[in-house]
């Protein structure tokens, strides 16, 4: 089939649809061009990379931060960029406020545009639906007008017209649903690395060295290091002894 054919067949179904389906493929339309530009704007701020980063929270917490600085100077996704600027800002935890404004700040000009996805999700089968409705109106007052000479192909054809754009709305709705889930689960991904990536550069985990040290100290009971007396009761006896 030729595009001329393709053509006369869209702007038939656009004829039996009606405004509503003609409203329901600008949507389709828009819908799929912003899912589009979504990707190549993740894409280029490296939403989804994280395996650089994991590397550097390794680094930081062995205590090579010179090296965990030099590999995040050469990445170029937004989070390394936040963790570069919490590295320079000194003392992480007093700046952790500043720090999570600008991640937040990152966030929101990713989501630009996805509260319309989230919207066509929505309303596209409440449109299809409204669609139908008017179609079955002007069915059945095709089958009042034709009284007793009514023609059941007639009401059929009416209803399958008016059918017509419930199945649009839906086949507009789920895949438009789909891409915003997926958009969402990446970028929640990326809040969760976000959290991770301050945290670690505010606590830093202790060195291995370090916490054995802590962990093999022992523990004197508070009348030993005072050397005051200690008591014991004997198992099975009433009496107790002491030692000094």
């Amino acid at each position: 089939m030729s595009v001329n054919d393709h053509f006369s067949g869209l702007m038939s179904l656009v004829e039996l649809g009606g405004p509503v389906l003609v409203l329901l493929l600008l949507a389709s339309a828009v819908s799929l061009a912003l899912f589009i530009l979504k990707l190549i704007q993740f894409r280029r701020a490296g939403v989804g990379q994280h395996s650089g980063l994991a590397r550097f929270i390794r680094l930081h917490d062995a205590g090579d931060t010179a090296e965990g600085k030099r590999r995040l100077a050469e990445a170029d996704d937004y989070l390394s960029a936040l963790a570069l600027l919490a590295l320079r800002s000194g003392d992480a935890k007093e700046a952790r406020a500043r720090l999570e404004a600008e991640a937040e700040q990152s966030f929101l000009e990713l989501e630009k545009g996805m509260r319309f996805l989230d919207v066509v999700a929505q309303t596209a089968p409440l449109l299809g639906l409204f669609g139908t409705v008017l179609g079955m109106i002007e069915a059945f007052q095709a089958l009042q007008t034709a009284g007793s000479q009514v023609d059941p192909s007639v009401l059929a054809g009416g209803i399958w017209v008016a059918l017509l754009t419930t199945a649009a709305g839906l086949a507009v709705a789920m895949p438009v649903s789909i891409g915003l889930s997926w958009l969402e689960g990446r970028l929640d991904r990326d809040r969760a690395m976000a959290e991770r990536l301050l945290s670690a550069i505010a606590t830093p985990l202790p060195d291995a060295a370090d916490l054995a040290e802590r962990t093999s100290e022992p523990v004197a009971s508070p009348q030993v290091a005072s050397g005051g007396p200690v008591r014991a009761e004997l198992p099975g006896t009433d009496k107790a002894w002491a030692s000094a």
